[in-house]
C-alpha cells in the first residue's frame, strides 16, 4: 500500500470493530464481568512478561556494546517488545493474541532479522561485488593503483634548511 495514512485509517476503523465483535461473542459465553476480568488479567500478565523480557533485551544490548558489536537485532527486538506492550494494553482479544505472539523470543528474533534484511536489501539493491568493483562514484579503483616501492633519500627536515 502506497499511502501509510490510509493503512492507519483502515486499521483505526477495522481493529476496534473486530475487537468489539469478539468482546461481545466472549461476553455472551462467559459473561460480561468475566470478560472484563479476562481482559485485565491479560493486560497484567502481558505487562509483567514485557518487563522481564525487556530487561533481558536491555542486558543483551549492553553485553553486545561491551563486546564492541552493533546490537541491531536486539534493538529491533526491543521495538517489537514495545509494540507488543501496546497490543497487550489495548483492550481486546485479537490485539492480545498479536501481543503474546510478539513475546515469543524465536518469533520476535526472526521478525527482527526480517526487518533488518528488508532494510538492507532496499538500501543496497545492486550485487555486492558490483559496488566493490566500481569503487567510489563508479570509478574503477584498479585503474588508479600504481604498484612500486619508494625510498626516502633525505629527511623532510633537511628540505627546510
Amino acid at each position: 500500500m502506497k499511502n501509510p495514512f490510509l493503512l492507519f485509517f483502515l486499521l483505526f476503523i477495522t481493529v476496534p470493530v473486530i475487537e468489539i465483535y469478539f468482546l461481545i461473542q466472549v461476553g455472551s459465553v462467559i459473561g460480561a464481568l468475566s470478560t472484563v476480568g479476562l481482559i485485565m488479567l491479560t493486560a497484567l500478565l502481558g505487562a509483567g512478561l514485557i518487563r522481564v523480557q525487556g530487561m533481558i533485551t536491555i542486558q543483551r544490548i549492553q553485553a553486545s556494546l561491551a563486546r564492541g558489536e552493533i546490537p541491531a537485532t536486539d534493538i529491533i527486538e526491543g521495538g517489537v517488545l514495545l509494540l507488543s506492550g501496546v497490543f497487550l494494553l489495548t483492550p481486546g482479544f485479537v490485539t492480545d493474541a498479536i501481543g503474546f505472539v510478539c513475546l515469543i523470543p524465536p518469533l520476535r528474533r526472526k521478525f527482527a532479522l526480517m526487518l533488518i534484511m528488508s532494510q538492507f536489501i532496499q538500501q543496497n539493491p545492486s550485487q555486492p561485488n558490483d559496488s566493490y568493483r566500481q569503487g567510489f562514484r563508479g570509478v574503477n579503483r584498479d585503474a588508479d593503483v600504481i604498484e612500486g616501492e619508494f625510498k626516502r633519500e633525505s629527511d623532510p627536515e633537511d628540505l627546510h634548511k
